[in-house]
Order: structure tokens, then sequence, then C-alpha cells
């Protein structure tokens, strides 16, 4: 059991990771700008979390915490201050703590610019993937994290499948709910720390992909594969 903090605790794939880290008995704290609209289950704990504040109030309501994930998302309203440098601020604020695991869903080819203008879903969402790219970069290259950075491609409302594709292809869909099932089983397999996971709808069972993830992928300054 541990017990895990999440910022943007009020999203749609916070919702459905919330569930499935208390499933697996973790205690969870949900940070969000509406703390209100954050599930309501045994286990999790609602706090209000301002991506705009300093370093040493976000690292105040993490503090306690093992393991931290970054699902906050502007939606393209407030890029540079929430999903670039307020996901920046709680990389800083888990080193202040001692917090270790960071767990952080990107997007599909954010550390490789050069993809996005192949696919029409990623050119629609090039802000968001400069913001991303910049985010993911410094966790790799400014932090001593035990990081894994989870890539999904286009999120849709669809059911899930507990199915998945992981690593380079065709950008297709994920639904939701694989989404979150992906990033909460990332905390029981350490040997996805170091990783960028890129995923998608596919024909694996969940667990079986992850498990099966071997040695991480280097990627250099100008976040490509080396």
């Amino acid at each position: 059991m541990s017990k895990v903090f999440i910022a943007g605790g009020s999203g749609r794939v916070a919702t459905e990771l919330i569930k499935d880290l208390v499933k697996d008995d973790n205690e969870v704290v949900a940070g969000s700008r509406n703390p209100e609209k954050i599930v309501k289950l045994e286990g999790v704990s609602a706090v209000k979390l301002d991506l705009h504040a300093d370093v040493d109030a976000i690292a105040k309501i993490m503090d306690g915490c093992d393991a931290v994930y970054f699902v906050a998302g502007s939606r393209g309203k407030d890029l540079l201050q929430t999903d670039a440098f307020g996901a920046v601020k709680t990389m800083m604020a888990a080193e202040r703590d001692g917090i270790e695991r960071y767990i952080m869903l990107s997007s599909m080819y954010a550390l490789q610019p050069q993809m996005w203008s192949k696919y029409k879903a990623l050119a629609a969402i090039t802000d968001y993937n400069i913001a991303k790219f910049f985010a993911d970069n410094y966790l790799i290259h400014n932090t001593n994290l035990a990081y894994t950075i989870i890539q999904p491609a286009s999120l849709t409302d669809e059911p899930g499948t507990g199915m998945v594709t992981l690593g380079e292809g065709d950008d297709t869909t994920n639904p939701i709910p694989d989404v979150a099932k992906v990033l909460a089983d990332t905390l029981k397999y350490k040997n996805t720390i170091g990783h960028i996971i890129m995923m998608r709808s596919g024909k694996t069972p969940i667990e079986d992909a992850l498990s099966n993830i071997g040695d991480p992928v280097a990627y250099n300054d100008a976040g490509l594969a080396d």
C-alpha cells in the first residue's frame, strides 16, 4: 500500500485513476483547483491545489506521500503555468519532500516534435505538445526522480478494454479507463522506472504489456531517441 498524490485530481483520467488506485488498497491525496469535484471514495482525501502557487506551497500539501502522479491539464487555456511549469513545480516539490516515484501523463510523441505534423490529431494539439515536451524533458534531464512517462494517443470516452499496444506506431486512440489503468498499474512495476511508454488500443492485457517492458530507451537533450 502506498500513499499517492495526484495533481489534477478532478479530471476525467484522474477519476478513473483514483478508482483503480483505491482498488489496489492505496491511500490517495487528490489535488485540484476544484476539490469538490474529486470523486468521493473511502481512502481518498481531496485537497485544494493551485499550480500557480510556489513550490513550497505545493510541497506542503504532498508531504508524506510515496509517489506523485501528474495528470493535470488546462485543455489549452493555461499551457505555460499548468501543463508546463505547473508540472515542473510538482517535480521540484516532490524532490523537496524526498518523494522519489513520479508518474507523468503526457502525449503520444511529445518528445519527438518531428512526428507532430505527421498525424492530424497531434497537429491539432501542437501547443499542448510543446508544453509537454518541456515538462517531459525537465523530468528526464533535470531531476533525480524515479519517473515513468505515459504517452497515450488520443483519449476517448469509450469503455475500457483492458488491452493495449505499447511503443511507437500509428496514432490511434485510447479509452480513458485504459489510460488510467496503465497509470495505476505502472506504480506496481519497478521495471517501468526510467521509461517513456507510448500506448494505444491493442490486444495485449495491460498487466502483461507492463510486466514485459525491458531496459529504458535513452533520450538525448533534443528529446530524440539515441
